[in-house]
């Protein structure tokens, strides 16, 4: 009797929390990878991008934001925002665009999350805060906030609310922003597959599954 092992698939999944076409690309990549399983197995890391590396603690108005970073009108705005809303309901996924009216820092969910990843939560606590800001409203720069998700995912709030309290990991999470702004990656979501094949944006389930079959096939 033979059996066949199934090769190892390592994707970095570049994104930010604040980003809602990270939300797409990454059910649409999850769909994909159930798709493949029979003949890849796939290595999901996180990778941190700040979408708004600047923005304070408090945050900012959604359309004002929209407005100044990419003179969007409300209009523009507001289709942009049924665009995304609809995509994300083909995908099994609410975006409440009546409860999310700021853009927040994300820079301390980074830095749990890189924790997450060495707990073997991350993807656990990546999908959790997608939903507590773009389905509940929720303020992901928000220690309150973050501690109480992490916990939901199983990890310990106490270890999550000490790390949020320092500057632990902080050094990591910017190296590997630097990183991947030196390799080019500007707009998220990225998608590196095995450290040299680049996928873009939120796309289909369909051109996911494509890509990961070619790679795997060419060995």
């Amino acid at each position: 009797m033979t059996t066949t092992t199934r090769p190892t698939m390592k994707i970095d999944f570049v994104s930010d929390v604040s980003c809602p076409w990270c939300v797409i690309g990454l059910k649409s990549l999850e769909d994909a990878i159930a798709r493949v399983g029979d003949q890849v197995q796939a290595e999901l890391h996180f990778q941190p991008f700040e979408l708004n590396p600047n923005m304070p603690a408090e945050g900012q108005d959604i359309g004002e934001h929209l407005a100044e970073k990419y003179g969007a009108s409300p209009e523009q705005s507001q289709s942009n925002r049924e665009m995304i809303r609809a995509r994300g309901e083909a995908v099994g996924f609410t975006f409440s665009m009546d409860k999310r009216g700021r853009i927040y820092n994300t820079f301390d969910a980074h830095r749990l999350l890189h924790w997450a990843e060495e707990e073997g939560r991350q993807l656990a606590l990546k999908e959790a805060l997608f939903k507590a800001y773009f389905t509940d409203g929720e303020n992901p720069g928000s220690h309150e906030v973050l501690a109480r998700v992490a916990g939901e995912v199983g990890l310990d709030v106490a270890r999550a609310k000490a790390i949020l309290a320092s500057s632990e990991y902080a050094d990591v999470v910017r190296e590997r922003e630097q990183f991947y702004q030196r390799q080019g990656i500007h707009s998220v979501p990225a998608i590196i597959i095995n450290n040299k094949h680049l996928i873009s944006g939120g796309q289909p389930a369909e051109v996911f599954e494509q890509a990961l079959r070619q790679i795997a096939a060419a060995g």
